[in-house]
């Protein structure tokens, strides 16, 4: 099983005048710093929790059929399934019908249920699922806790920018932080 992000967020859920405000700083000398913070904010937040935080989309490619006709995808919230390509043994693509297929939603990790097995697949990711996956499109859509914690970040690796080198990046995480997304964290039984 392979995830792979097929587009990126169009915006990021905190802007360069939310972290500025948030640091206060004024200046504009430091604001291509500042949006690289941001940026490495959210793709620390999304990989610690398994979020989306702004719609983007994936693709989940699977090499066999999953077990009792359901799979379970790990980014979420899932938005929405774009299509379920499945490419038979000679390697040619049919698309799936999505009426032979239901989305469930409100589970964490979401699951795509089909409702019958397709004939031969190719042995090898013979089975790509297309998704969007977010809170929404702007970062109002995002959990303010979410939000808060990327400002954590983003204040605490801007403090301690100059104190260590791009190769131990990031040096550290703030206190505070791990408790701001625990609850987002996707939990394992």
């Amino acid at each position: 099983m392979t995830l792979i992000r097929t587009s990126a967020p169009a915006v990021e859920p905190v802007t360069l005048m939310e972290a500025k405000a948030h640091l206060r700083i004024a200046h504009v000398s430091e604001d291509a710093l500042i949006g690289g913070l941001i940026r490495a904010a959210r793709e620390d937040v999304e990989r610690a929790t398994g979020l989306a935080l702004i719609d983007q989309t994936w693709r989940l490619v699977l090499d066999a059929w999953p077990p009792g006709n359901a799979v379970a995808i790990a980014r979420h919230p899932v938005r929405q399934i774009l299509s379920v390509t499945t490419f038979g043994s000679e390697g040619e693509a049919a698309i799936l019908d999505p009426v032979h297929y239901q989305l469930d939603t409100l589970s964490r990790p979401a699951r795509l249920r089909f409702d019958r097995k397709p004939d031969r697949l190719r042995v090898m990711n013979g089975i790509e699922i297309d998704f969007r996956a977010g809170f929404g499109e702007s970062g109002p859509d995002v959990p303010d806790l979410i939000k808060r914690a990327m400002l954590l970040l983003v204040a605490h690796w801007y403090e301690f920018r100059a104190s260590f080198g791009a190769e131990e990046q990031p040096a550290s995480y703030p206190r505070g932080y791990d408790r701001l997304i625990a609850g987002y964290r996707a939990r394992r039984l």
